[in-house]
């Protein structure tokens, strides 16, 4: 079937508006995986328990010690905790009945430099 698009010329070839100033740093796979992590952390008692654990001076809490500081039931902390452990910001530890976090220093560092790349405001 042809269709006549009534006047319109076919350019001989493409001449680009102006220079590409669109370089980017981050390949797809890369954004896609900081994406899910800024999806964990966009949950506002995730990224407190993120930060609570990065201010103890051995960067590791038990997750009873969230309870009271977060005002939030223990399933609801084991919860997030688990989200945070499986999207891979945290590494846990048992020892004896309890379980301590601590946060994976790799996915801590993806996020700062995906954070520093951003033009300050």
């Amino acid at each position: 079937m042809y269709v006549n698009i009534g006047g319109m010329k076919k350019p001989n070839s493409l001449v680009p508006c102006c220079s590409s100033l669109l370089v980017g740093r981050l390949t797809l796979d890369e954004a896609v995986n900081l994406a899910a992590l800024f999806r964990v952390l966009s949950e506002p008692a995730r990224l407190q328990m993120l930060n609570l654990i990065a201010a103890q001076s051995n960067q590791e809490v038990c997750a009873c010690e969230l309870v009271e500081p977060l005002g939030l039931s223990q399933p609801t902390i084991s919860h997030h905790l688990k989200v945070m452990y499986e999207s891979g910001l945290l590494e846990r530890e048992r020892r004896g009945t309890w379980i301590y976090y601590r946060i994976v220093s790799e996915k801590l560092n993806l996020l700062r430099e995906a954070l520093s790349q951003l033009p300050a405001g």
